[in-house]
């Protein structure tokens, strides 16, 4: 039975992608008679098969020693390439998380796209999504999770763009495209590089080759510094993090997979070539300085967002920027259970703000409030998907934090700082979207708002129970300490944050004071974190400017110089064959006079230029 679960590990990814294949008669208009909810159970039923699969998987691999399948791509002569999987607890245990928010979030579209015409191509987009994803988290191969990142940048580009009616939804889905292409292009010089140095890409021969390799300080930077690239492009990290804020043009049910787990493959391929980045001391420091910077910052703009999908967005890339912390310390389990906790509560808190986006048809927070009474599971749910993310109460985001905190409680206080400083702002992030989307007065657009239909109530619902249970399943598995073990100053500052950021949050935002809380904080400072530290224009003023003043530089070049030496050929041309034609005589004896001198001029051009070399 093993044995034949482990050999069908590659059917797990490929259930999405038949899911997305069966689906496209409907998408692309061949079956219109049935509608296209056809399309949505078949790809929902597909998603099922994956899950089930991967459960049993993970069943049969829990106490296992970690296999590796080799699945035959491409032979020619002198060249044979292999799509490496892995069967681990750790890899299928992905796969399987990856699944079951990918099966929510199906069930959850339903509902919330019930009305859209384009639900089949919705669907066969989710497919190749969670195509991709699965792929992700079985390889063993760089050259195989590089091709399945292009294919998230792919689904990227078409989900943000779904509604592509909108000129804005289509310039979200540019940018997002091209600011991923920057890491994508670095990371796969990267890939070529490292083929040639270590001769093999698959994750375990890069393990055992980086501890024994011996690389020059230059190359081992400059590889270090390239694969680095496209994880910071994927996870939404400064400076490419702009795409994930665009990205919420898109549909809402797309952006529950997108900051969960899409950004968390980036994430995990990351942890994958930890053993190879740490031959790198530059790409590690450089590693933590760009999770630091990002998980502060993105932190305070996340706080000064009037937009309820991008003020949850931000904080996506505060909580990847720890993730990138805690792979610079080489602390890979760590990293991983960090992933693990954001991913379902971040889930889940964009499927209460969904729903809340669908029966109010807005998602600008101050035209809401008053939604408590009016949809309590919704409110309940995004209650608990916040209390879950940040370390408050000991569910599944306090008990990661704490981990980490005792971990670096004595090397890197500074870094107990950073996870402090982001535990406070996400929580004052959490209650003030709460209390501007739920607490206060009902607004004209939320007076009538009902609760949603049971496609939506029910995955909801069950992902909030699943988050309550984070803390019994971590226990089980080993990963939460016992109560003599735990460091209570660790423990007290997280708490103290926690209270401290919801505590502050709460009067301003949920007492009878918080009229105006925007203009206790001077202009220029919203500013600053409304725009996202002006991040773009800074790109304007370097970055485009740069390609726009050398391509208006090419283009003068290539009119003035290149052209105006070809036209000089042509006009040269021209103007000698035009003059030599009043030469032309007929008389043989002239033209052999014109051969025999300059043979002559030649032949003495050459014999000169010998003899002075001679000598």
């Amino acid at each position: 039975m093993l044995e034949l679960l482990s050999q069908t590990s590659w059917w797990v990814p490929v259930y999405g992608l038949a899911g997305a294949i069966l689906t496209l008669p409907w998408s692309v208009g061949l079956i219109r008679r049935t509608g296209p909810r056809p399309a949505a159970y078949f790809n929902i039923l597909m998603t099922l098969a994956a899950l089930i699969h991967s459960a049993l998987l993970l069943w049969a691999v829990w106490d296992q020693e970690p296999h590796r399948w080799l699945i035959p791509w491409m032979s020619v002569p002198g060249l044979d390439v292999w799509l490496t999987l892995v069967t681990s607890r750790v890899s299928v245990g992905a796969a399987l998380i990856i699944t079951v928010l990918s099966l929510i979030a199906q069930v959850y579209s339903l509902g919330y796209l019930e009305k859209d015409w384009a639900l089949a191509r919705f669907y066969s987009l989710m497919g190749f999504f969670e195509a991709a994803m699965s792929g992700i988290a079985l390889s063993d191969s760089l050259f195989f999770s590089y091709a399945l990142l292009e294919m998230l940048t792919l689904s990227t580009y078409l989900l943000v763009g779904f509604w592509y009616a909108q000129p804005l939804v289509v310039t979200a889905a540019r940018d997002a495209f091209l600011t991923k292409r920057v890491g994508d292009l670095l990371l796969l010089m990267g890939v070529v590089t490292l083929s040639t140095i270590a001769g093999s890409l698959d994750f375990t021969h890069l393990e055992i080759w980086a501890s024994t390799a011996n690389l020059s300080p230059l190359v081992a930077n400059l590889l270090g510094l390239a694969l680095l690239a496209g994880p910071v492009g994927k996870c939404a990290q400064f400076p490419l993090n702009l795409w994930l804020d665009e990205a919420m043009e898109g549909p809402n049910p797309a952006s529950i997979l997108r900051n969960s787990v899409v950004v968390a493959c980036g994430a995990y391929v990351l942890i994958r070539l930890q053993p190879v980045l740490a031959l790198s001391p530059i790409a590690l420091d450089t590693l933590m300085i760009l999770g630091g910077v990002t998980a502060i910052g993105a932190s305070l703009v996340a706080i000064a967002q009037i937009d309820i999908k991008r003020a949850l967005s931000h904080t996506t890339s505060a909580y990847l920027g720890l993730v990138f912390l805690a792979v610079g310390l080489q602390q890979d389990e760590l990293a991983l259970l960090f992933l693990f906790v954001h991913g379902v509560a971040k889930a889940l808190q964009f499927m209460s703000i969904g729903s809340v986006i669908l029966t109010t048809s807005t998602q600008t927070l101050t035209e809401l409030g008053g939604l408590a009474a009016r949809m309590p599971a919704t409110a309940i749910a995004f209650i608990i998907g916040g209390i879950a993310l940040v370390g408050i109460l000991p569910l599944g985001g306090f008990w990661a934090m704490v981990d980490w905190a005792e971990s670096i409680w004595a090397t890197d206080p500074w870094l107990v700082g950073i996870l402090a400083t982001v535990n406070g702002l996400t929580a004052f992030n959490f209650v003030r979207v709460y209390g501007l989307v739920f607490g206060g007065e009902a607004q004209p657009k939320t007076r009538r708002a009902p609760e949603v239909n049971w496609l939506m109530a029910v995955p909801m619902v069950s992902l909030s129970i699943f988050n309550l249970l984070v803390p019994a399943l971590l226990w089980e598995w080993g990963y939460l300490p016992s109560w003599d073990q735990l460091d209570w100053g660790a423990v007290a500052l997280l708490l103290c944050s926690g209270i401290a950021g919801a505590g502050a949050s709460a009067w301003l935002y949920l007492g009878k004071r918080s009229r105006q809380p925007a203009s206790l904080v001077w202009k220029s400072v919203r500013d600053l974190f409304a725009y996202d530290f002006f991040i773009d224009r800074l790109y304007g003023m370097t970055v485009v400017l740069g390609v726009v003043q050398g391509s208006r530089l090419t283009a003068w070049f290539d009119r003035y110089v290149v052209d105006g030496l070809v036209n000089f050929v042509g006009v040269a041309s021209l103007f000698g064959g035009e003059s030599l034609k009043y030469t032309i005589s007929g008389q043989s004896r002239t033209y052999l006079l014109s051969l025999f001198i300059g043979l002559f001029i030649v032949l003495t051009s050459v014999a000169w230029a010998f003899w002075n070399w001679s000598w």
